[in-house]
């Protein structure tokens, strides 16, 4: 699939108006923000992302003499280079910090880890996708704070998908680490407006609140949706092409395809070893590599297709997924959808629709009384156009 010479003009163009943006990102907000930061004892919850003038928030902030006391580092670590899923251990930082995993024993910051904490930043780089964990860890940052009476500063970033709202919205029933909340798929937010959602609307543990104030992008827009150029999220989102597709090709997470871990594109591909290649005629064989140790279908050929010339503008579809189910031999289609699908999904009918052939655009019809149930919650917390 190739790019029309007219929408990769308009890609080029989002990757220069995202250098802007990227530069009035909330971390460049110094003024908004430094002043609460002298004289306290702060707790800084960052990875491999939070970059500011070309070094790491860390290094700028101890250079600007404030006092870090503890990092806390998400799913993938402080480095961003460990695998999905995989454990990750405390840590210390040039032998002199103490980095928390909130990926290891523990995803929940306990109390003990507040002490002498006066203040705690949360700067990280979202793709705005429901089961990308980044929002889980946020979740449970603020009822930290929450309960120790620690003021919250969310440094806001551009979001890639902003701009629109799609997928099925989480039940209840199916709530996990990879889907916290009744949203859907995506949820057309950044993080701080996120942040501001899971407050306003009483989401944390026994309904509290945390003492929250977002540093806001200066002259951002969701109307002009754009690209950034910075490094990756997570170890797998490797480029633009990628993180547009995560929505829909993330859904595979759940069943006996691959998305191309352990090889070049992952999320840009997908594909198995029992997809006749007649009909899929891309091949590919993961390998154990940094990032995706042990990949599904390590050292096996995979049939497959490739999406890795590009998919633009971003969207959400399931369309790749019915499509494979469909043309996975009969054999094989009883163990297509393994336990952890429905926890992608946020429910258990999306499964049996695509097992019972309704097509995209009847599936579709079924979401539409949440999304606009949703949209009426979202548009509370909006803090740009």
């Amino acid at each position: 699939m190739k790019l029309h010479k007219s929408i990769l003009v308009l890609f080029v163009l989002s990757c220069l108006n995202m250098s802007i943006f990227a530069q009035n990102s909330g971390v460049f907000q110094t003024e908004k923000y430094l002043p609460m930061l002298q004289d306290q004892n702060l707790g800084l919850v960052v990875n491999h992302s939070s970059v500011f003038e070309n070094q790491h928030l860390v290094d700028s902030l101890i250079r600007l003499d404030i006092v870090i006391s503890k990092i806390f580092s998400p799913e993938h670590g402080f480095f961003g280079h460990f695998s999905a899923g995989e454990h990750v251990s405390d840590s210390m930082y040039n032998d002199t910090i103490p980095i928390v995993s909130l990926y290891g024993d523990n995803k929940k910051l306990k109390d003990h880890d507040l002490q002498n904490i006066d203040i705690i930043v949360f700067d990280i780089q979202d793709v705005g996708v429901r089961f990308y964990t980044y929002i889980s860890t946020l979740h449970y940052v603020m009822e930290a704070c929450a309960r120790n009476n620690i003021k919250l500063l969310v440094f806001d970033r551009p979001n890639p998908h902003a701009h629109y709202i799609d997928g099925p919205v989480l039940s209840s029933d199916y709530t996990s680490f990879v889907g916290m909340h009744n949203v859907p798929v995506v949820y057309g937010m950044t993080i701080g407006e996120y942040a501001l959602m899971i407050n306003g609307e009483q989401w944390l543990f026994d309904k509290s609140q945390c003492d929250l104030e977002v540093i806001k992008i200066d002259g951002y827009s969701r109307a002009n949706p754009v690209t950034y150029n910075l490094s990756a999220p997570s170890p797998n989102l490797k480029s633009m092409n990628a993180i547009f597709l995560y929505p829909s090709l993330c859904l595979f997470e759940g069943t006996s395809i691959s998305v191309g871990r352990g090889t070049e594109f992952p999320f840009e591909i997908f594909g198995a070893p029992f997809l006749h290649e007649i009909k899929h005629d891309y091949r590919f064989e993961p390998k154990s590599n940094i990032g995706s140790k042990n990949p599904k279908y390590e050292n096996e050929i995979c049939y497959g297709i490739s999406l890795s010339e590009g998919v633009y503008p971003p969207q959400f579809s399931i369309k790749y997924l019915i499509d494979t189910y469909n043309n996975t031999p009969v054999d094989h289609q009883d163990d297509f959808f393994n336990n952890y699908f429905n926890k992608l999904a946020g429910n258990s009918e999306l499964k049996e629709q695509i097992i019972n052939g309704i097509s995209e655009n009847q599936i579709r019809e079924t979401w539409k009384q949440d999304l606009l149930k949703f949209q009426s919650i979202r548009k509370k917390y909006l803090l740009y156009d």
